[in-house]
């Protein structure tokens, strides 16, 4: 008989071992988990946050860029085809090819951190098992998710394993040391909330 793995056993029977922060469009989520990774540099980090992509002041769409400098565009008003989130056209394919290099297995992989789970990325199957299987790790996941949608936005919400922080306009000063730390118990030998 195999002894079994004691250190995924209290892994696993940790209340909280993923952070994920919500919040309306534009109240600062992007900022703030940025902020959090920034903090964690030192250890070892991979992921991807988002960001606008404006011309004349106009919102455009969506790039994605990794912790390591990669870059690609999630959505633009001018992507036609059947995967859209409002005006915009998502490019599933070419975020498929982004997770590819990023969020992998990496040795010394501590943190993974990603900035959002969202509608738009929610069409790629891969995405989604991506982030059921970060959740389900040993890493520390810390990801943005939208306020409202149904499937895996949802369901990562009321998963028993997830500390769910919302960010308002109000409480935007103060969750940051919050977060940081939840965070700093987590990543501790031995700690757990």
């Amino acid at each position: 008989a195999t002894v079994p793995d004691t250190s995924m056993v209290i892994r696993k029977g940790r209340r909280v071992q993923n952070i994920l922060i919500t919040g309306i469009p534009g109240v600062g989520k992007t900022t703030l988990i940025t902020r959090v990774a920034r903090k964690l540099s030192r250890h070892g980090l991979d992921g991807f946050f988002t960001e606008e992509i404006r011309e004349g002041g106009v919102r455009k769409g969506f790039k994605i860029i990794s912790f390591d400098g990669k870059k690609m565009v999630l959505s633009h008003v001018d992507f036609r085809g059947k995967k859209r989130v409002g005006k915009y056209g998502v490019d599933v394919v070419g975020l498929e090819t982004m997770l590819d290099s990023v969020l992998l297995d990496n040795v010394g992989l501590e943190v993974a951190v990603v900035d959002e789970i969202g509608k738009m990325e929610c069409f790629s199957p891969v995405f989604r098992q991506r982030v059921l299987k970060l959740l389900d790790s040993d890493i520390l996941f810390i990801a943005t998710v939208a306020l409202k949608g149904s499937g895996l936005i949802s369901e990562v919400k009321v998963r028993k394993d997830v500390k769910l922080f919302q960010l308002t306009r109000e409480n935007r000063d103060g969750i940051f040391d919050e977060i940081m730390g939840e965070v700093e118990k987590l990543l501790t030998p031995g700690g757990s909330s």
